[in-house]
């Protein structure tokens, strides 16, 4: 092996010199909660992970937009969210105007 070569990262080189001029037990809480923060980012990516794929095989849509559990603005509209329109219209921007709709007049030639 050459000589030349660094084992190791330069980003490690400087977190080992940062720690090497504090106390011993600030060392050891550092590298504590180091570990533990990768522990806690590992433990929920795969508690989304699970979460996602039990919603996967339940046949409940998955949205990109609202992966793994957040909702979307839509879920919190509560009695002011449109109706589903039937298999046979296709609704409109129009269909949610209400009260805000034009007024049509009886030579508009629409039925």
């Amino acid at each position: 092996m050459s000589a030349g070569i660094p084992l190791a990262s330069v980003k490690s080189q400087i977190f080992e010199s940062v720690l090497g001029f504090l106390p011993d037990w600030v060392q050891i809480t550092v590298l504590a909660l180091v570990v533990l923060a990768v522990l806690a980012s590992w433990a929920v990516k795969i508690k989304r992970k699970i979460a996602y794929r039990r919603a996967v095989r339940d046949g409940r849509p998955v949205h990109a937009a609202a992966q793994y559990g957040q909702g979307s603005g839509a879920d919190y509209l509560g009695p002011y969210a449109p109706r589903p329109a039937g298999p046979a219209q296709q609704p409109s921007g129009a269909d949610f105007l209400g009260a805000h709709a034009p007024r049509q007049r009886p030579g508009d030639g629409r039925a």
